[in-house]
């Protein structure tokens, strides 16, 4: 009795993960990727005016530059 019990699980499980589970996708696995590559919250970047390096976090962006503060931003 245990045994077909058992046999009836294992033939549910087989058939859920071969047809039911969703797989990713290919968009979700490039989606992924695109995460990995993106700039990390504690990665350093220079200062274009003064050169000293800060935190991404703490920094402004203009034109595609950073600078670490509002006086190096307008002495550029």
């Amino acid at each position: 009795m245990i045994l077909k019990f058992l046999l009836v699980i294992g033939v549910i499980a087989v058939v859920y993960f071969m047809f039911i589970k969703k797989k990713p996708t290919l968009n979700e696995r490039k989606k992924d990727t695109k995460e990995k590559e993106e700039i990390q919250s504690n990665e350093m970047v220079e200062c274009v005016e003064c050169g000293i390096y800060c935190e991404i976090d703490d920094t402004i962006l203009s034109n595609n530059k950073y600078y670490c503060s509002s006086e190096c931003l307008k002495k550029a």
